[in-house]
């Protein structure tokens, strides 16, 4: 294999490990596990930040989300006509970014969520991170869950606590807060500049498209189980005793364990997004 195409996959494992949003999801983050009174450093399914060696690369899909033609005006259908707009280059986008996706949401974890640095480029790789069905924690670290995880033991099985469901309340209803209409004509907003972060990581604009609505179609996929969820374990980790839980994306497993109310709710604002975005 030439150097560049073994550069390429490496740039593409390390950038891909891993919402809009979207989606979305039950808070990419590690939490400890409390058994019988004894926390336990190691979570359940822990989410990796370094996931299985991809020997090729994966395929990416291709779509197509409608262009609008004036996606300003529609942003700001309620304010006087603006003067035409003009996007900033990619590595000075932050604070125009900021100013506009306070729209989205004026939740105060969404806002602290945002004062990162490089915000779009980071949204890429989150984006390509989700619809492989990986959360990257370390790119955009969202609110963390309280870290105890609770089980509870019968004569021969362990349970996972329902309790443990409210500790990411806080991350569920950041999400449930976005106006998802307004995010779809954010992404048109901003569009040129998506594209350009996405170019850096090899990628073609209907390929960012793809990727966009597989993540979205990554949520939609998760089973809702609202039966008590059993757990194994044989070393340090917890895993779900189900192997067909248990072979679910990372993704998908975290968003379980948000609960299954959590789970659908999740679901609907991923399906208004999809909706939004196809239909703008």
């Amino acid at each position: 294999m030439k150097s560049t195409d073994k550069k390429s996959n490496t740039n593409v494992i390390i950038i891909s490990i891993g919402a809009l949003a979207i989606a979305l999801v039950g808070a990419g983050v590690f939490y400890r596990l409390q058994n019988n009174g004894i926390s336990d450093p190691e979570a359940l399914g822990s989410i990796p930040e370094v996931v299985e060696v991809i020997v090729e690369k994966p395929s990416v899909p291709e779509a197509d989300i409608p262009v609008i033609e004036d996606p300003e005006a529609v942003v700001e259908a309620d304010s006087p006509k603006p003067k035409p707009l003009v996007l900033p280059e990619l590595n000075d986008s932050d604070v125009f970014v900021r100013d506009r996706v306070k729209f989205i949401s004026s939740n105060t974890h969404f806002l602290r969520w945002i004062t990162t640095d490089d915000v779009l480029r980071r949204a890429a790789s989150y984006l390509d991170g989700l619809s492989r069905g990986v959360i990257l924690s370390k790119i955009f670290p969202l609110t963390a869950p309280d870290p105890t995880f609770t089980t509870h033991r019968d004569a021969q099985s362990i349970w996972m606590n329902a309790g443990n469901y409210e500790r990411y309340d806080a991350t569920v209803n950041t999400l449930l807060s976005f106006d998802m209409e307004v995010l779809a004509q954010m992404f048109h907003l901003l569009r040129p500049l998506l594209e350009a972060s996405f170019a850096e990581m090899g990628y073609q604009p209907r390929q960012m498209e793809g990727i966009i609505l597989r993540s979205i179609d990554r949520v939609l996929a998760t089973p809702i189980i609202v039966e008590p969820i059993e757990l194994t374990r044989e070393s340090v980790l917890y895993q779900y005793a189900d192997p067909d839980l248990e072979g679910l994306l990372p993704l998908q497993k975290q968003i379980l364990r948000t609960g299954p109310e959590n789970t659908q709710k999740l679901q609907q604002q991923a399906l208004a997004l999809k909706t939004a975005l196809l239909n703008p």
